[in-house]
């Protein structure tokens, strides 16, 4: 036997618009969204003020040096935390942009993917660069 759904009458219940609501809409990650995107643009002003400051010290330098430089482990360190900042950052403000304008539910989840897909590639790469010149690997 199909069980019906039995709502209430809005118009004489007691309780809450809250109450009333609750367990129903969005999937409960949009506080925590919302949060990490706040972090991750704090952490992006004091990281991106490091970037900056790195890139001024290798103006003029050659290759070679600019290589020492980035092979140190705090410029490393600097560098590796600035990038996933970024991207963590870039992924979650295209997600909302999807979930905001793209209205079809297929090409909403495919932007998505490709969303998170992108962002996977580009830390992979900037880590993979980092990570190969810290560790002293020839270019």
């Amino acid at each position: 036997m199909a069980q019906k759904e039995v709502r209430q009458d809005t118009r004489v219940s007691i309780r809450t618009p809250r109450a009333r609501v609750r367990g129903l809409g969005v999937a409960h990650h949009g506080a925590g969204h919302w949060w990490l995107q706040r972090l991750t643009a704090i952490a992006n002003v004091v990281l991106m003020l490091s970037f900056v400051v790195i890139v001024a010290k290798m103006s003029g330098r050659g290759f070679a040096e600019a290589r020492l430089l980035v092979a140190t482990p705090l410029v490393s360190i600097l560098l590796i935390l600035a990038l996933l900042s970024v991207t963590i950052h870039m992924r979650l403000g295209m997600q909302v942009i999807i979930e905001d304008y793209v209205h079809v539910p297929a090409m909403k989840i495919a932007a998505v993917l490709a969303n998170n897909a992108y962002a996977v590639v580009v830390a992979v790469a900037c880590l993979y660069a980092v990570l190969r010149i810290g560790f002293g690997q020839p270019a």
